[in-house]
């Protein structure tokens, strides 16, 4: 189904130390993170709070093991902060990236998120733009595709859960209002359904600006937990909604077809933050790669 030579199969290191909630995952070393990694057959990557930040010992760290880094987390404050803060911050997180190898920067709005927030209401409270924060926004995210286009890098927006941009309207918004060369999209599976989106018409819309993914599968009675008891994102992840692919509710074969039919290049980013003494990370990442195997013959 994919050439693999044209899509390349990372996980991210949140199912084994979470940055959010230091306290899961808070034994794990950077060094355990990568070397399971490697031995569940991954090849790449994204980057997490316990890496290190001097590149020529993460690139060794990481060539041992045969490992890549495919991008990393970047929180822009488009909305709530002069753009120089952001554009400042997002230049060293380009540089760091550019010297890693990496084609694409992951983005996303962090400007009133809730995303972190231990004790808010995912669905009730979820922030919502004013007129002018999205045009705030828009034009600051053009400018930092344009910031990433001077290292040819682009930057894939990440539409996540307790932030401004979740919802298909949203991310319609954000695709209509920027310009396809500088503006792409992160296509995350479990962001979507947890949301409530239908996650293959997304898909199949803007299928052409898709230059990331993540794989992250949902567990369908934790998240009907999560609306019925106004529980915070934060408590979602604790309580175990997502998972990864082929553990959850998501069925990834029309995903892997509509990626190959349309020739898709790049990453598969496994992403399934959960807390690692309950879902031992190294026993799903193996069970993730068996069915990526299985489903998508990568």
């Amino acid at each position: 189904m994919f050439n693999d030579n044209q899509v390349k199969l990372a996980i991210a290191p949140i199912g084994w130390t979470n940055d959010d909630m230091p306290e899961l995952g808070g034994e794990v070393t950077f060094e355990q993170c990568i070397s399971e990694m490697a031995l569940a057959g991954f090849s790449g990557s994204e980057v997490g709070n316990k890496y290190p930040r001097d590149t020529e010992v993460l690139k060794k760290a990481l060539s041992l093991r045969g490992l890549e880094i495919a991008s990393a987390w970047f929180s822009s404050f488009l909305t709530t902060k002069p753009f120089e803060e952001t554009a400042e911050a997002f230049k060293e997180h380009r540089d760091f990236l550019y010297e890693m190898g990496a084609k694409v920067i992951v983005v996303s709005e962090q400007g009133n998120s809730i995303q972190g927030q231990i004790e808010t209401p995912l669905f009730e409270q979820k922030p919502v733009f004013s007129d002018q924060g999205w045009t705030l926004f828009l034009d600051g995210m053009q400018w930092l595709g344009e910031l990433a286009a001077e290292k040819d890098m682009k930057i894939v927006y990440h539409h996540h859960m307790g932030t401004g941009v979740q919802t298909s309207e949203e991310i319609d918004r954000l695709m209509e209002g920027t310009d396809p060369e500088k503006v792409s999209l992160l296509y995350d599976t479990g962001h979507l359904v947890f949301s409530g989106e239908d996650h293959l018409e997304v898909l199949n819309k803007y299928m052409d600006r898709i230059y990331h993914v993540h794989l992250k599968d949902v567990r369908a009675d934790v998240a009907k937990k999560v609306r019925e008891e106004n529980m915070s994102f934060l408590q979602a992840v604790k309580d175990g909604v997502f998972t990864v692919p082929g553990d959850g509710q998501i069925d990834f074969k029309p995903v892997f077809q509509v990626l190959s039919e349309a020739g898709y290049k790049g990453w598969f980013v496994v992403e399934a933050e959960q807390d690692p003494a309950i879902a031992n990370p190294f026993e799903y990442a193996v069970k993730a790669r068996q069915y990526i195997r299985e489903t998508s013959g990568l």
